[in-house]
């Protein structure tokens, strides 16, 4: 009974700020401004600490602890989102007065996508332990990816998600304020900021798949995974308008990330390995504490100069599912192929 009124409880509270957010703080889809975003990001982190105060008290220092570990790692890496909403709103020009409404619908769907994903791996690995290994070296094998792919330029004209709804759907040429989809002399429609959203919500898909093992490396806990997944998730779209104008300085925090993923696929295989907590995850706490400050500290060092325009660029390159790279797209021309 506890246990149901901690899961009808903390989805009340996430109605709540749904509707708080949608129907009074930007109920006329306006620009925000970075001081409200900072402030917004500020506000949603005391609140996940507070709601990981209240885990530690409740459910005891373990749960705590694996509460604030599966944050900081969510949250880390949401900022991977951060990168391709840049690069998704840059080339399909999005206004940024409609860049709100296609987070708050793109972060809603998130928030629906990770739950299912989340209590089908929690069945998964409860039924079949061995899918633990899976994980693990799926983490390590997205991780390296990652790092490989940092400075490759995605070619978004040849996104698959964008290809096929311009293929089989009829799309207006630009923009209709922030519609998704129109009715136009009896015929629909749909917009370019409908395929923006639909390639939002594939690749917050791919990234959880990466991001919903990475916590089950820390617990198998479905409130606590649900819990920390969520709170990471509910602050992306603040922080994403707090970042925006100065994500070029974080440039370097890719290599973290994808670090952090190595670290936490390597953890989970060598605990069930062993069978025991091998690596706690007190030591994955500060292990994953250490190479995000690290690389934020390092990115703000290099970075602290007037950036150049090259040093821009280089700062939007970043993995978008279902996007090759320009330099493959250029090689299959010189080849002869069409498909993208």
């Amino acid at each position: 009974m506890e246990t149901a009124w901690m899961w009808i409880g903390f989805n009340l509270l996430v109605l709540i700020l749904l509707a708080l957010d949608l129907g009074v703080l930007h109920r006329k889809g306006r620009e925000i401004g970075v001081r409200e975003a900072l402030l917004l990001s500020f506000g949603y982190v005391v609140l996940a600490l507070a709601f990981g105060g209240c885990v530690y008290h409740f459910l005891g220092p373990q749960a705590g602890t694996e509460y604030i570990t599966g944050y900081l790692i969510e949250k880390s890496l949401s900022i991977d989102n951060i990168f391709v909403f840049v690069l998704v709103f840059l080339h399909f020009s999005v206004p940024r007065d409609c860049q709100y409404k296609v987070l708050f619908w793109g972060i809603l769907g998130a928030l629906v996508m990770r739950a299912s994903l989340i209590f089908a791996g929690a069945a998964i690995l409860d039924t079949f332990h061995w899918i633990i290994y899976v994980f693990g070296a799926f983490l390590v094998f997205t991780g390296v990816k990652m790092l490989i792919t940092v400075g490759q330029e995605p070619n978004l004209d040849e996104n698959r998600i964008n290809f096929f709804m311009r293929r089989h759907f009829r799309v207006t040429p630009g923009f209709e304020g922030n519609k998704f989809i129109i009715r136009r002399d009896g015929v629909l429609y749909i917009t370019p900021l409908l395929i923006v959203l639909v390639v939002i919500e594939f690749t917050d898909l791919v990234f959880a798949l990466d991001s919903i093992p990475a916590i089950f490396a820390i617990t198998t806990d479905p409130f606590i995974v649900y819990t920390s997944n969520v709170f990471a998730i509910l602050g992306l779209r603040a922080l994403y308008f707090a970042l925006v104008s100065i994500i070029h300085r974080f440039h370097y925090l890719k290599y973290g990330l994808s670090l952090v993923l190595v670290v936490v696929g390597a953890k989970m295989i060598v605990n069930a390995w062993f069978g025991a907590k091998i690596v706690p995850t007190e030591i994955a706490l500060l292990i994953t504490s250490g190479i995000i400050i690290a690389s934020i500290l390092f990115s703000m060092l290099k970075t602290r100069a007037e950036p150049t325009e090259e040093e821009l660029n280089e700062a939007a390159r970043w993995w978008v599912p279902g996007s090759p790279t320009k330099t493959d797209s250029a090689d299959r021309e010189k080849k002869g192929g069409r498909e993208p």
